[in-house]
């Protein structure tokens, strides 16, 4: 199919779209929920505000304007399921657990067969797949003892086995708008003014209850038997993690990201080598979800200030620069554990109360809470780590300098 001067607008009234998938968010079956419907290849079987690929969106839009990739391209899923199932679980028929994910998105090509055989392009938005990961901390942990190889989990290589998910948003807006206390019109319309007006659907189409968004994906890594995640009779250790491309990838040394994350990844083959399972959380969420160049210019402004760097000013330079100390509203976080089944959590490593009071609140059990051993903190992030110990963080020491600190008790800040 080439480009056409033609151009179907998805704004236009819904009888023009009679085709369209029936969808029921918080249905107990997915022939009852329906598909989600957003490719491009028939805009009138569409149910859904945006289209796939979220963040990628623009570079696909790059290949079919170059003809590097042909307009009418309909992905080819054979062989694609997952090489491990997960659920379903009770919580995906919940339109109060999950509004950010399709529980189902990992599925479509088998759960909405009859659909395919009519003619609609149903895409996933959840791939789950196995692998082996290979890191220098792993390493050094079995070296010290502290892990072991055992061939399963460990191979001799110092290969750690994992079962992996990708998953792309896929937001039920009556369900977000709730989780934040906003009437669904008014998320609409920020939603809109806020995009560019992208997506006039959000206004024009109420009717369309589910949403694409053109943001980044989330990843889970899964140590051990992936059965045992939902089983309450086996220990489940879980690091939420927070996207931090210098620390995570290049190793900068301003923060604890790459060390909490190696941390957790270490407790989660523990607790796996032990019988129960472990699990890593990953949000592309760059910078508090402020983004990387807001990130460094908030870098800039600490170090230069008068006095340098300081625990007491730590969140005060953020809001000079973004207006916010943190964009990541950990509301929508536990979507992910609920789909995973997950009811307790044995083990939370991470030290934010963020993060555990959206857990707690979304009705899973969190026994221990772990903290970054205190070695793991780069000395440059000691500023950060005192003021978030300030700010509400958990912790099993005391804070430094408490005077100073004082200042920002009260506000709270995710890792």
């Amino acid at each position: 199919m080439a480009i056409t001067s033609h151009v179907l607008l998805t704004s236009h009234p819904a009888s023009i779209f009679k085709q369209a998938a029936p969808l029921n968010w918080g249905e107990s079956t997915p022939i009852l929920r329906g598909p989600v419907v957003a490719s491009l290849t028939k805009r009138e079987h569409r149910n859904s505000i945006g289209t796939h690929s979220g963040s990628y969106t623009v570079y696909r839009a790059l290949a079919n304007a170059s003809g590097a990739l042909t307009m009418d391209h309909k992905p080819d899923l054979t062989n694609t399921s997952p090489f491990t199932n997960i659920g379903p679980f009770p919580s995906w028929g919940d339109p109060e657990k999950i509004v950010s994910l399709d529980p189902w998105g990992a599925q479509v090509a088998d759960v909405f067969k009859s659909f395919y055989e009519k003619g609609y392009d149903i895409r996933p938005t959840i791939a789950i797949t196995t692998a082996h990961i290979n890191m220098p901390e792993i390493n050094q942990a079995i070296d010290s003892g502290r892990l072991h190889i055992d061939n399963k989990i460990i191979t001799k290589n110092k290969d750690v086995v994992v079962t992996k998910a990708a998953i792309d948003p896929v937001w039920y807006l009556p369900g977000i708008a709730k989780r934040f206390h906003v009437s669904e019109g008014d998320l609409r319309r920020v939603l809109f003014d806020q995009t560019g007006g992208m997506f006039p659907e959000l206004i024009t189409r109420k009717d369309l209850k589910i949403l694409l968004p053109p943001i980044g994906s989330t990843s889970v890594y899964m140590f051990g038997n992936v059965e045992h995640i939902s089983d309450l009779s086996k220990k489940l250790t879980v690091r939420i993690h927070d996207e931090c491309n210098g620390s995570d990838v290049f190793g900068s040394d301003i923060c604890t990201c790459r060390p909490y994350l190696t941390h957790g990844i270490e407790e989660s083959i523990r607790t796996a080598q032990e019988g129960g399972s472990g699990v890593i959380v990953y949000f592309r969420k760059e910078g508090r979800a402020l983004g990387e160049v807001t990130k460094f210019l908030v870098y800039n402004a600490r170090k230069r200030q008068e006095g340098g760097d300081s625990a007491a000013t730590y969140f005060h330079r953020t809001e000079c620069v973004a207006g916010v100390q943190d964009m990541r509203f950990q509301q929508l976080m536990p979507d992910v554990l609920h789909w995973l089944g997950i009811k307790r959590i044995d083990n939370l490593v991470s030290m934010s109360d963020m993060k555990y009071n959206a857990i707690i609140e979304s009705g899973i059990e969190v026994i221990r809470r772990v903290s970054i051993p205190d070695e793991l903190i780069p000395q440059d992030a000691q500023v950060e780590m005192e003021a978030k110990k300030a700010a509400g963080y958990y912790t099993e020491g005391k804070t430094k300098d408490a005077t100073e600190l004082k200042k920002v008790k009260g506000r709270n800040l995710n890792e």
